[in-house]
């Protein structure tokens, strides 16, 4: 950070009810969406780091809305915590509100901003190192969903619009390849066929939800490790952080996103497909988790669409990164000629992989219904 970029940071640290002198404040993290920063704050003899950010209006263009979610999810997660006996101290994020009791503050160039407690000795794993560090990020999030259990996800706002309602995404790639404004869909056309071969099963999961046989939800929609506290002497998840997606949604689709995510044997830009698969290992060792957490909280319904939300979510993904690759690639970042489309192939092999591991998947899963 230059000067001026520590001077603005001091001006914004004023707004928030903290008590002390800021004594330091760095960059922190590898996040790409909002603007991060570690500050220590100093009260007499005892000095306690905060986490600042800056949040992206870009992408969030309702942070207010966003923030009075945040708020009253970890207000909520306190209570239930609480009354399981467990510290919500660390078990939850804890907003530090404005001089003026907002969750956040504005700053003179109409950037909104907000901090949070600091959680001590616990930190964020990128990938797994191995299964258990999967399944704690199964308990963390499983743990995450019974304690909302009973939260009114109806009164959430929706941060942004109809973010995993798979059947408008796959609208929106159907124009796409129409449109071929990049003229690119000639040399895409077994991807494509791939997408439409599935168009049914698009539909699957919002059509169930709007009968009512899967109930609305409070969800994460961004379930990656990486979104999970660890403590460091145990490596146990102890906190669900990067709350800015809670909104009403399927949880199926929070566990799905994990398994996209978590349970590929590659990376999502890997080019050699034949490194691609769902582990079943790693698979089984998120659904125990997940289950063993929040399992009783689940409808039947819920329980056997578990693995259809794994392929929603997977199939989703790769559809909007073809979408993409079509459209230009204006929305993912990029960083190579054809990334959108590496990442679209990889996505496709984990759902083939899936559809051959079908039987699998759900036998897993009945073997740890409660």
């Amino acid at each position: 950070m230059n000067n001026n970029q520590l001077n603005f940071i001091d001006n914004v640290v004023t707004k928030f009810d903290l008590k002390g002198e800021l004594v330091s404040k760095e960059p922190y993290g590898n996040g790409h969406i909002n603007d991060t920063y570690l500050i220590k704050i100093k009260d007499s003899e005892v000095e306690k780091k905060y986490i600042l950010q800056r949040m992206n209006t870009d992408i969030f263009k309702d942070p207010v809305g966003l923030m009075e979610n945040v708020y009253n999810v970890t207000e909520f997660l306190k209570k239930e915590i609480i009354a399981n006996g467990g510290n919500p101290e660390r078990e939850t994020l804890n907003i530090i509100k404005s001089k003026d009791g907002k969750s956040f503050a504005k700053d003179e160039n109409d950037n909104y901003w907000r901090v949070y407690i600091f959680i001590e000795d616990a930190l964020c794993l990128d990938a797994a190192k191995n299964a258990n560090d999967f399944y704690q990020s199964a308990v963390a999030f499983g743990n995450f969903q019974k304690l909302l259990s009973k939260f009114p996800a109806e009164t959430l706002h929706e941060t942004i619009a109809n973010f995993h309602n798979t059947a408008k995404r796959y609208e929106t790639f159907e124009q796409a390849v129409k449109d071929d404004v990049c003229g690119r869909a000639k040399d895409v056309q077994k991807e494509i066929k791939f997408v439409m071969d599935r168009k049914q099963e698009a539909s699957v999961c919002v059509d169930m939800q709007s009968k009512g046989e899967l109930p609305l939800r409070v969800t994460h929609n961004d379930t990656k490790l990486n979104n999970v506290m660890l403590d460091k002497q145990t490596g146990r998840g102890i906190c669900v952080i990067d709350l800015d997606t809670v909104m009403p949604g399927l949880a199926i689709n929070d566990f799905g996103d994990s398994i996209r995510f978590g349970a590929s044997t590659a990376t999502e830009d890997e080019k050699d497909l034949s490194k691609v698969s769902m582990s079943l290992e790693l698979y089984e060792a998120y659904v125990k988790g997940f289950l063993e957490a929040c399992g009783d909280s689940l409808t039947p319904n819920e329980l056997n669409m578990l693995p259809m939300g794994a392929k929603m979510m997977t199939y989703e993904c790769g559809m909007r990164f073809l979408t993409d690759y079509l459209q230009g690639d204006t929305y993912f970042k990029v960083h190579r000629e054809g990334h959108n489309l590496d990442r679209c192939r990889t996505q496709f092999k984990l759902v083939e992989d899936m559809e051959n591991k079908w039987e699998d998947m759900h036998s897993i899963v009945k073997k740890y219904i409660k």
